[in-house]
This record gives C-alpha cells, sequence and structure tokens, in this order.
C-alpha cells in the first residue's frame, strides 16, 4: 500500500464529518497523493477506503482502528478527526471519553502518554487533565513534571522554538489564596515548577488563570506577540472556554505525545444541522492544514 501525509476520518455518520470534510479538502486541495480518506466515500477526488458498519458507535471506532493500523504500519505520519458522539461509542460498547483515548489505547507505545492541546495560530494551549468530572480532576507533581516535559519537547520539535515559554495555570480560584482557597498549588504546582526550572525548562509559577488568560487574550485580540509559547491549564473548561471564545473557528483539538500528530475540529457532530449543507468548515480547514504541516 502506498503511503500518504495525513489519513481523515469522516466521523459520525449522522453528524457534519462528511460535509465538512468535502468543503475542507475542496478549499485546500491539498495535494492528492498526501491524503487518504476513511469511513464514508465522499465525492472528492482523493483515495479512500471505505468502513463497512451500520451502527454508527462502531463505524466511528473502526474508522479509528483502522487509521491508527495505518499509522503503525507506517503508511500515514498524521491523522485529522471529524466529530464523533461519545454516547454514540458507548452505546456501542466502546468505553472511552473521546477520540483522544482512543487513539492513546491504539497508539501509544512504550507508555506514551497522549496529551490534548488546542491551537489557535499563535495561541496553544494544553490541559492537565482532559475529560473527566470536575471532582475528579486531580494533579500530582510526577504529572505535571512529565505532561510539561512533552509539551516542552512538542513546542521545540515541531515549533523550532528554542526554549519555549509555558504560563502555568493555578487550579483554585486566586491561585489559593496562600492555601485558604486551595492548597494544590503549594504542595503540587510550585514543587512541579521547581523540578522543571532545574532542569531547563522555562515554566512560570501558578498564576491565576483569569488574569493569566486576559492578558494572553488581549495580546492575542491585538495581533501582538504572545507572553508565552504556551499555556497549561488544569482542567478541561479552564482552558477551553478561553480559547474558544478568542478563536472557535480556528482552535483546533491537536492530540501530541504520541508517535504521530493527530487534529480535529473544535465543532461537534451537530446532529441539529447535519444534512442540510450549511455546517461551517473553517475549523476543518484549520485542523488539515494543521496536520498537513506538522507531520
Amino acid at each position: 500500500m502506498k503511503k500518504y501525509k495525513i489519513a481523515i476520518t469522516t466521523g459520525d455518520k449522522r453528524g457534519i464529518g462528511k460535509e465538512i470534510t468535502k468543503k475542507a479538502l475542496d478549499i485546500l486541495k491539498p495535494n492528492q497523493e498526501e491524503v487518504l480518506i476513511i469511513g464514508e466515500k465522499i465525492d472528492v477526488d482523493y483515495d479512500f477506503l471505505e468502513i463497512d458498519e451500520k451502527n454508527n458507535g462502531a463505524f466511528c471506532y473502526k474508522s479509528l482502528e483502522l487509521a491508527c493500523k495505518l499509522a503503525c504500519n507506517g503508511i500515514i505520519n498524521g491523522l485529522t478527526t471529524a466529530p464523533v458522539s461519545k454516547y454514540e461509542l458507548h452505546s456501542a460498547g466502546y468505553y472511552f471519553n473521546g477520540q483522544t483515548e482512543i487513539i492513546e489505547k491504539l497508539l501509544a507505545r512504550n507508555n506514551q502518554k497522549a496529551q490534548m492541546m488546542f491551537i489557535a495560530n499563535d495561541l496553544k494551549v494544553m490541559l492537565l487533565t482532559r475529560h473527566c468530572a470536575l471532582n475528579e480532576v486531580k494533579l500530582t507533581i510526577e504529572n505535571v513534571v512529565e505532561q510539561t516535559n512533552i509539551l516542552n519537547d512538542f513546542l521545540i520539535k515541531k515549533y523550532n522554538i528554542k526554549t519555549p515559554k509555558i504560563g502555568l495555570c493555578g487550579l483554585n480560584p486566586h491561585c489559593g489564596e496562600e492555601g485558604i482557597l486551595g492548597s494544590e498549588e503549594i504542595e503540587i504546582l510550585k514543587p512541579a515548577v521547581e523540578i522543571l526550572n532545574n532542569n531547563g525548562v522555562s515554566i512560570t509559577n501558578p498564576i491565576s488563570a483569569d488574569a493569566l488568560f486576559a492578558r494572553v487574550g488581549k495580546e492575542f485580540l491585538n495581533k501582538e506577540k504572545l507572553s508565552y509559547d504556551a499555556i497549561l491549564s488544569c482542567y478541561h473548561d479552564q482552558g477551553l472556554c478561553p480559547i474558544k471564545a478568542l478563536a472557535f473557528d480556528d482552535a483546533i483539538n491537536t492530540t501530541i505525545g504520541l508517535d504521530i500528530i493527530r487534529t480535529s475540529p473544535s465543532s461537534g457532530t451537530a446532529y441539529d444541522i447535519a444534512g442540510l449543507g450549511i455546517a461551517n468548515p473553517d475549523s476543518m480547514v484549520s485542523a488539515i492544514k494543521l496536520a498537513l504541516k506538522l507531520s
């Protein structure tokens, strides 16, 4: 089988995946030899591998499974995934909290850990915890150090930043007010920062998330140089609310930490508009462009 730069999965059968994939490819017109489509056949001039599965959740899983198999065999260097429904996955017996977790299970080797990062041009936000209930958010010194090192290496290797500057969000309001509103900054985040700084990683002590995003958000909107090459957020909505508010159509869900880069648009399955021909492809355009750039 010939090799491709990236594969694109068409996502949920009942969602907007096929539509935004076709629109994005019609806009971008990447080299036909670089792109492979996996999932449902769409009317574009690219090679495709059709998944013969009627069950929607199983279809979504098997599309990712095939893509990951191709990645393991060196057939593709990167992956872009159209949106899927977590409910559909669970209903079909695939108990994952998202595509990131599936890809990690199928691709990780030597204890690799997938990390969820959102990229909107120069604004980059990585999550220390992903799809879990807020009362299940748990941070440890070891995990913060490990995940920060993955982020730092990614910025060096993929963006050629010699010494990346990383801004760290505090977990608690006002960074815990010296322990009054929570002790994680004192007991976990600051010790992790000390270890990282001693190892040459440029990361700040915890900064109140509202203040950090207010500063960087203003710089981003004014098209100024950002104070940080990336921001580390402690939990899902702490990072995603601001970046989606600032750049919803350009914010790309990016999986790092594995042997290949995976990107996905910020939009969901959008069942309410699927089939109407009105889905906005901008985020999918950005996702495919980023996958091609980083792969």
